[in-house]
């Protein structure tokens, strides 16, 4: 029984940050985004992703780092206490969460595999530095980017044909800073997040991590005009079907999307691309060892309130 009632806590602590983020993220995102787009795609995209993964992972941490060690250490275990309607009903909530996230990161990875299997089947493999690209004779994908721990590059022989060697080029870089960004592998962390009304903000944050790889992908006003035609011309194609799950496409948002990447490509200039100033990793490690000692300084009072608190929540 107090194994139950432990797990039973845990979950509801879980399900109840988990829900109560989630519902904060859907109010305020907007207002977030608009403060992070005077800031460079790249960060701005950043932003978003760590605002939409911001409830599972406080949840996940909160209920790992105070609740389970609050319940484990301060909660008596002689004490046969039955496990009450509340914790039981929110606990049954978290564990939907967890396996619903769990179901949609295995879905989203067995449909990329196919997917990817099905559009590489016969194509001619070269070799773009570390990461492998593949030409296929399907008209789709024009060009991709898949794969998570060993990515690929997907050219058809259509786009390859209609794009010069200089759209091919930065076409080239956009896919590769996609892999360099991880962005796949984020979008297989969104999967385990689930939550309704999050829709908006993963295609914001989608759109965002286009412009900051168009960023990466130029250096010059005539890189930036190379993918600007190559955006044109690969949007004239086409798509026969939408993208591949896990996959970043070079052409894949709405035509309002594509008409946005053009203008910035357009009125490319050196000042938006400058870097912005970074911080220190001397900073960062001192930021990081005095969260590590207030926290080592005040766990113990800490897990007390967490476990009064999750007291209150078992009565």
């Amino acid at each position: 029984m107090f194994a139950a009632r432990g797990v039973a806590v845990c979950l509801s602590v879980f399900a109840l940050l988990y829900v109560a983020l989630s519902l904060a993220v859907c109010g305020l995102w907007r207002r977030i985004w608009f403060y992070g787009q005077r800031f460079l795609a790249r960060r701005g995209a950043n932003l978003l992703f760590a605002w939409r993964m911001f409830p599972l992972a406080a949840a996940a941490t909160i209920t790992l780092v105070f609740a389970a060690p609050s319940f484990l250490l301060l909660e008596p275990r002689a004490i046969d206490e039955p496990v009450g309607v509340i914790p039981l009903a929110w606990g049954l909530c978290g564990l939907m969460l967890i396996l619903a996230g769990a179901g949609n990161a295995a879905r989203a990875m067995v449909r990329a595999s196919k997917t990817i299997a099905r559009w590489q089947s016969g194509a001619s493999v070269d070799r773009s530095g570390s990461v492998l690209l593949l030409r296929v004779s399907r008209a789709f994908p024009t060009f991709v980017a898949a794969g998570i721990l060993r990515p690929k590059l997907l050219l058809s022989h259509r786009a390859e044909f209609v794009l010069t060697p200089k759209e091919l080029q930065a076409a080239l870089q956009h896919e590769l800073a996609h892999v360099r960004r991880l962005d796949n592998l984020r979008k297989l962390l969104l999967c385990f997040a689930p939550f309704p009304g999050m829709a908006e903000l993963e295609a914001s944050w989608r759109e965002a991590s286009e412009m900051a790889a168009d960023d990466a992908a130029v250096s010059s006003a005539s890189e930036a005009l190379d993918l600007a035609a190559a955006l044109i011309k690969l949007s004239r194609l086409g798509p026969l079907e939408p993208p591949g799950e896990l996959t970043t496409a070079l052409v894949h948002s709405p035509a309002e999307s594509v008409n946005a990447r053009v203008e910035r490509l357009i009125a490319w200039n050196e000042r938006r691309q400058s870097p912005a100033k970074e911080y220190s990793l001397g900073y960062a490690l001192c930021e990081v060892a005095a969260v590590a000692i207030a926290l080592a300084l005040t766990y113990s009072h800490l897990l007390v309130r967490v476990h009064a608190a999750t007291e209150w929540l078992v009565r």
